[in-house]
């Protein structure tokens, strides 16, 4: 089988993930799947396809070879990305010729990116999905010398395509609403939440991220003995120490720290990418408002597809630089006017 991505190297933090495991909480299993689902939407919408298996690099990627020639799209955490040492840019997609290879490096900024395939990963399915859920057992890190399968892509011509997106990588405001606990914190402790300024901790997994107060931390009137209920991904955890943990796609499905909030969907991402040391600062949302906004979010997801356009290539990338007629369009538009 000649079409599959080669791992030559990758880094710690690199599995297989697509948007999850939905329906499964009443037997313990949370949903998993892209920590930042809007990415697999973004590299889907570049490659004309729909949100198929994807590469999630946490920090760093590694280095590829494809089987064959087939289509690559970059998405999510902007990413040092390049093929044969050449520079590519972020949020794009690409043809990655058979034999080239394919390196990628660091974050820039935020934590996690995406490398989507033309056709997806076919890695097999358990349980409707093929995402790796490594809280649960299922699957496993992509490590050097893995060699995974990619679908058949019909549309290999199409590639050369960037797609604009707003940026999410550097932290800022967070929007919350209330939840079944936010009453077992007093209006005050509420109110500065929300005037508190956050910065990321390095502790952070696919399960939560730590958020740092700045000045003290946080506490409910009912403390820490609080009925354990069903978690999903957003809530904000209040731990023993007063800090929140943001929980992440990976989260536990029951949990008895009192959640001051949840983190709408559309913002979510927002704290998944957040940098270590990041800033971040909440800000309280009624309910209806925040429906509001996730119509709007989905919305925007819907018109991901028309928002894709041809890149506009960087000079610094163009080897051949003089053998483009740059010029050609205006020397004809005066022959014609003369």
């Amino acid at each position: 089988m000649s079409r599959v991505l080669r791992v030559l190297e990758a880094g710690p933090g690199v599995t297989v993930q697509d948007l999850g495991r939905p329906g499964y909480l009443s037997v313990g299993l949370s949903r998993g799947g892209a920590v930042d689902r809007l990415a697999i939407l973004e590299g889907a919408a570049l490659l004309g396809q729909g949100p198929l298996a994807t590469l999630e690099m946490a920090g760093y990627g590694g280095s590829f070879e494809a089987g064959e020639d087939m289509r690559i799209a970059l998405a999510g955490a902007p990413m040092d990305a390049r093929i044969d040492g050449e520079a590519l840019q972020w949020n794009a997609c690409y043809l990655l010729r058979a034999g080239t290879r394919l390196s990628i490096r660091g974050v820039r900024s935020g934590s996690y990116g995406y490398l989507g395939l033309g056709g997806g990963i076919e890695t097999p399915e358990v349980l409707g999905a093929r995402s790796a859920h490594l809280a649960a057992g299922l699957g496993r890190r992509v490590e050097e010398g893995d060699v995974l399968p990619v679908g058949t892509d019909p549309h290999l011509e199409r590639h050369g395509l960037g797609l604009a997106v707003e940026d999410r990588f550097t932290g800022g405001p967070v929007r919350f609403v209330p939840g079944p606990q936010t009453e077992f914190f007093a209006e005050e402790e509420i109110a500065r939440f929300c005037d508190t300024a956050f910065r990321r901790d390095p502790k952070a997994s696919r399960m939560a991220v730590r958020l740092n107060p700045e000045g003290s931390g946080f506490a409910s009137a009912a403390g820490l003995s609080v009925l354990s209920e069903v978690i999903v991904p957003g809530d904000i955890q209040i731990t023993g120490d007063g800090a929140p943990y943001v929980l992440l796609a990976e989260c536990q499905t029951t949990g008895g720290y009192p959640r001051i909030g949840s983190v709408l969907p559309s913002d979510l991402p927002k704290v998944a990418q957040a940098p270590v040391g990041a800033e971040v600062r909440f800000q309280f949302v009624r309910l209806e408002e925040a429906l509001a906004i996730e119509t709007r979010a989905r919305a925007e997801h819907d018109r991901l597809a028309g928002k894709v356009a041809p890149r506009i290539r960087d000079p610094h990338e163009m080897r051949d630089l003089l053998g483009y007629q740059l010029i050609g369009g205006v020397t004809a538009g005066r022959d014609e006017e003369s």
